[in-house]
């Protein structure tokens, strides 16, 4: 653990960050974040999201997983649409912040696992890609 203080808006706030990886986890944050989560058994309990979201889940090789719990704001991406590593998917808004979730390799968009305007908890299953 290292411990840093920070200074936002004069206002001062200690912080403790961990190291959790070499390069590979400092270049692809959110892919850590996802791995980190716990996977979830049932499917999100938005009403927004799509009652087939297990079966979606088994489509692709790559799972994009929400980092954080959040609202899908926008999707950048559809289906069958090719991407490379690091393009953005999709915006969550979390905390009345907008988070670009990027894709953690190159591959074709497989599935969405939600909607647009779904709320979404940790681990949420939001991409497939193959």
């Amino acid at each position: 653990m290292k411990r840093y203080r920070i200074s936002v808006n004069g206002q001062s706030y200690d912080v403790q960050v961990e190291e959790v990886g070499g390069a590979a986890a400092a270049s692809a944050p959110h892919a850590a974040a996802s791995q980190a989560a716990a996977p979830q058994a049932a499917p999100s309990s938005s009403p927004n999201a799509p009652a087939a979201t297990a079966p979606l889940a088994s489509a692709g090789s790559a799972q994009v997983k929400a980092p954080m719990p959040g609202t899908v704001m926008a999707f950048r991406v559809a289906v069958g649409q090719a991407v490379r590593k690091g393009e953005v998917l999709l915006i969550l808004e979390a905390m009345k912040m907008e988070n670009e979730i990027v894709s953690p390799q190159d591959g074709t968009v497989a599935s969405l696992g939600v909607a647009e305007g779904a709320s979404v908890n940790t681990g949420d299953l939001l991409v497939s890609l193959s």
